[in-house]
Formats: structure tokens, sequence, C-alpha cells
């Protein structure tokens, strides 16, 4: 698996990319590290520049994660997961408490919403997929739909142009697998639900549902961003991101 290490410093915080992404979505974060933390971003298998999982399995996608150097070789880790790469995150934490200081949730969905759901819905899904992310028109009538609702920041659907969209399809399939409760509820570490004030009613439901599994939990807003905060929010994340240690010992 793909890791992109910035900055060397003892403070190890490893992201995990959204849902079509790549290592390049904390580029942003980067440019701001401390000196004294190390920033690795991952490619997750299939994405970028990683090869697609031995199975597609969320097991065998986590053990691939679990084994990078970027986890095994720190003490203790700070997870930052973005949109789906929060589930991920969630995942390692739970397979691997004792590694992880913190969670740092930004914009992340606890269910999939109608409008991904449909996607899943056999062979009708399929062509649904294809006309919103596979065709310029679809892309382009999406990107229009979501700054019309203030949603998003910037160009929500440019990453579908070069993707392995049976990569995208199955990662939606194994994502419509999870059990919040029967899988998380037990997590006790600092967690940080981060959102932005604009973003998707999904997501702000979303953090409610999270909010009330962990009640120690802290949610914070972005003021004035939408659902792509790596664009618009990246000096606020890295403020609540890179808070001295001490804070969530």
């Amino acid at each position: 698996m793909f890791v992109k290490q910035y900055g060397s410093g003892a403070r190890t915080f490893f992201c995990l990319h959204g849902w079509g992404g790549d290592h390049r979505e904390f580029v942003p974060l980067a440019s701001r590290l401390p000196g004294d933390a190390c920033l690795l971003s991952v490619d997750l298998p299939g994405y970028g520049e990683s090869p697609k999982p031995t199975r597609w399995e969320l097991d065998a996608i986590v053990d691939e994660i679990c084994a990078s150097p970027g986890i095994r070789g720190a003490e203790l880790v700070t997870l930052v997961g973005f949109c789906s790469g929060a589930i991920f995150a969630l995942l390692v934490a739970a397979r691997e408490p004792a590694l992880v200081r913190r969670i740092v949730m930004i914009d992340p969905f606890a269910f999939i919403p109608w409008y991904f759901r449909i996607f899943l819905a056999g062979e009708f899904g399929r062509r649904a997929y294809h006309t919103t992310f596979q065709t310029r028109m679809g892309r382009a009538i999406t990107d229009w739909v979501l700054k019309r609702m203030q949603t998003t920041d910037a160009d929500f659907t440019r990453a579908f142009t070069t993707l392995d969209h049976e990569v995208t399809l199955r990662y939606l399939q194994l994502l419509a697998t999870i059990d919040l409760h029967k899988q998380f509820e037990g997590l006790s570490m600092a967690i940080d639900i981060i959102h932005g004030e604009h973003t998707f009613d999904a997501v702000r439901r979303s953090v409610e549902i999270y909010h009330k599994l962990w009640p120690h939990s802290q949610v914070i807003i972005l003021n004035g961003v939408g659902h792509l905060p790596m664009i618009k929010g990246a000096r606020q994340l890295s403020e609540i991101i890179f808070v001295p240690q001490s804070i969530h010992l």
C-alpha cells in the first residue's frame, strides 16, 4: 500500500482519504505541518498508486492498513479520516486500539444516503453510476446541483475522470455492510468529529449519530466550509488536528 510521508516529527498523523480520493487530499494539511509532527497519507488499496486488495473484503483492506509502516512503526498514532476514510480509521482503531491515541473524523458519513445507495441497485445502479460519474455531462450536472445546494467548495467530481470505477463501486458495496453500533460502540480514545458548516444534510445527521454513539467525542464545525474542507478549511483543520499532544493525553 502506497504511503506518502511528510515531516519526521515524533507525533504521527495517519491519514485516510475519502471515496474516490487518494493521498493527495491531505497536501493542504501537510503544508501546515508543525515541526514535531509526521503526516502519513495513504492510497487505500485499489486507489492511486496502491494495488487492489487481495480480497474485496473489509478485513483484507484493514489488514493492509494495519500492516503498513505508518501503523506498525509508531508508538501511538492519530488517525485522520476524511469522508468514508473515517470509517477505515474506525476499523483500524477497533482492530488496534492500543496503537491509537486519537481519531479525527472529517465530514464523515454514518450511513450511505439514498443518492449514493442507488448505485448499489444491481444493473440499474451501475447504469446510474455511469451516467453520474463516467460521462462529462453527468459530472457537470452533479457539480452544478451541489453548488446550487451550497454543499461543496470545488469540482466535486473531478477525481472521477481518472478513477477505476470498479474500485469505487466495490468500496461503496463494502461500506454498505458496516454496523456502527456492533463494530464501534466500545471505542474509548479521544475522538474529534469535524464537519463543514455547509456540508450535506446526511453528514450533519451522521455527526449526530456518531456523537450519540460516543458521548465523550467532540464536535467541531468549520465555518463557511462545505463537504471539501481541505480546500477552504485547511487552516481551521490544521489548528484542530495538530493541537498540542498534551491536550489529548
